[in-house]
């Protein structure tokens, strides 16, 4: 007897063909783990690109996404649509305060007043995160003058870059953020209907914003860094392959720079070159 899967949009629920098919692809290629109990979650996701195209079935979309998407342009979609982008001004705080009070004055002892220290926010998402660490950075050059900064922020998602590089935020995520903060580095937007703000471009300057997939052999990055942020990314891999991706990070890592993880994060047991200075905060060795 067949069953047919039926979601409530009215397309066919993903077969258990069809989604296994879809997440080895994802587990393959991203890296990301997919259980069953994820199975509904892609139903819903994918649904919206089913309706662009016309599609009623999850096999028609898979079929075609895999064979006849001959420029990658859906493939880009489907990633989008099936990667996680949860992101906050100001989240973890901690790890700020400690690279204002210590972690940047460590790295600025012994080199010269104008150095220029480079940084990654790898999984950026929407970007939140690299404009947060832009505002950090800036009050800590007002009162280090000759310091400079450049960051690199990367995610796989072109959806969340997008987001990320027109800086274009509802007012009510940056409710936390202190009044005298937001008046110097933020704006209102230019929009008659909504309660938005932007972010002031001085610090849009000082953000590249690429794509990139961390289950690459390689990244496009010509120098290194001196302070990698890679916040709650590694916790969707399995932890195999996390540490492959940490390893292949650290190549990007200058000695006695730092690697800052999430505080739900570890990498107790892995055979990395780091070594813990606080809690998910780590100098490569």
């Amino acid at each position: 007897m067949s069953v047919a899967y039926v979601d409530p949009a009215g397309a066919k629920g993903l077969s258990p063909k069809a989604f296994a098919r879809l997440s080895a692809f994802i587990e393959e290629r991203l890296g990301i783990r997919m259980p069953e109990t994820k199975k509904i979650m892609l139903e819903s996701r994918l649904n919206k690109r089913l309706r662009v195209l016309g599609m009623q079935d999850y096999d028609q979309y898979l079929d075609f996404v895999f064979t006849n998407d001959t420029e990658g342009s859906e493939l880009i979609h489907m990633i989008d649509a099936v990667t996680t982008n949860k992101t906050d001004f100001f989240r973890e705080p901690d790890h700020f305060e400690l690279l204002s009070g210590k972690l940047l004055p460590q790295l600025l002892n012994g080199r010269p007043s104008n150095s220029t220290l480079n940084f990654w926010s790898a999984g950026c998402s929407t970007g939140e995160e690299p404009y947060t660490l832009a505002i950090v950075l800036e009050e800590f050059r007002e009162k280090h003058p000759g310091f400079n900064y450049f960051i690199t922020a990367s995610d796989i998602s072109t959806q969340a870059l997008s987001k990320a590089v027109n800086a274009v935020y509802d007012a009510e995520r940056v409710a936390m953020i202190p009044a005298s903060i937001k008046k110097k580095y933020l704006l209102r937007a230019k929009t008659s209907d909504k309660n938005e703000i932007r972010i002031k471009k001085e610090l849009r300057q000082k953000i590249q914003f690429i794509r990139l997939n961390f289950m690459d052999h390689s990244y496009p990055f010509d120098g290194q860094f001196d302070v990698v942020f890679c916040r709650n990314v590694i916790i969707y891999f399995d932890r195999p392959t996390q540490e492959k991706i940490l390893g292949r990070m650290c190549r990007y890592l200058q000695p006695g720079g730092f690697f800052l993880l999430g505080h739900s994060e570890t990498l107790t047991g892995m055979n990395l070159p780091l070594k813990s200075l606080a809690p998910t905060v780590y100098e490569k060795i």
